[in-house]
């Protein structure tokens, strides 16, 4: 299980390790399996084959408290300024 907020694991990069902090409260229900031999996809294709995990959530207004990727992307410029 994980709680929203808290980390699940890490990632990391040639400069950096940084935690993976779950965005919902659940419990993790599958993991993505080819991240473990090509984790580049991440990069890649973060919306696609580069998904990590599926959380079954505790709490749906959770859910539907995420943004949007949309939402998010204007989130992230507006954090730059």
């Amino acid at each position: 299980t994980v709680e929203k907020g808290e980390p699940f694991g890490v990632i990391e990069s040639v400069k950096a390790v940084s935690d993976l902090y779950a965005p919902i409260s659940g419990e993790i229900v599958e993991v993505n399996p080819d991240l473990a031999e090509r984790p580049e996809v991440v990069n890649e294709d973060c919306y696609g084959d580069g998904w990590m995990i599926t959380i079954a959530p505790e709490d749906d207004a959770e859910v539907e408290a995420l943004l949007d990727a949309s939402a998010y992307r204007e989130h992230v410029q507006s954090r730059k300024e």
